[in-house]
């Protein structure tokens, strides 16, 4: 199976998080051919600042295996990770994070920084930008059109009640 498929499959997860009316990132965990971990963005839903997409997803694989070492697995996700996601990719030992869209704005794996490339640290992950990137940039573009959209109607009808 190809990155285009694991990347579909996070994909998904994103389009749930995006119904559910949290930021659109998903994120699968592929190991010899089989997905191990799934998840997307909960921060709102579970009051949570961690229920980032690729936290649930390296917990649920972590409980798929047994052990905390997801050696051999890649990370497919929709959006560059943030730091602290990119902390626990390394912690996790995942060998090959590829990643939809660069966010020039939170991304840690080569846009503000490069996390998962830092040679202090005792592992490094590989990264393969732009998997369906335009699939990925879109759905983010969509979502925050949205709620600017949202926040627009709000006030306005706020502004008519007074």
């Amino acid at each position: 199976m190809t990155p285009d498929f694991f990347m579909r499959e996070a994909l998904k997860e994103a389009e749930k998080a995006f119904e559910i009316g949290e930021v659109p990132v998903g994120a699968v965990i592929e190991r010899h051919g089989q997905i191990i971990g799934r998840g997307h963005n909960r921060t709102e839903t579970w009051k949570d600042p961690t229920a980032h997409a690729e936290i649930i997803a390296i917990r649920q694989a972590a409980e798929t295996l047994g052990g905390w070492r997801l050696l051999d697995s890649n990370l497919y996700v929709t959006t560059e990770p943030c730091s602290m996601c990119a902390g626990a990719i390394v912690l996790a030992r995942i060998k090959t994070v590829y990643i939809g869209t660069m966010d020039p704005k939170a991304g840690a794996c080569g846009s503000l920084m490069n996390i998962l490339q830092d040679e202090r640290l005792n592992h490094n992950a590989e990264i393969r930008a732009g998997v369906l990137e335009e699939e990925c940039r879109q759905l983010m573009k969509e979502f925050f059109q949205n709620l600017r959209q949202q926040k627009k109607s709000t006030e306005r009808t706020h502004q008519e009640e007074q």
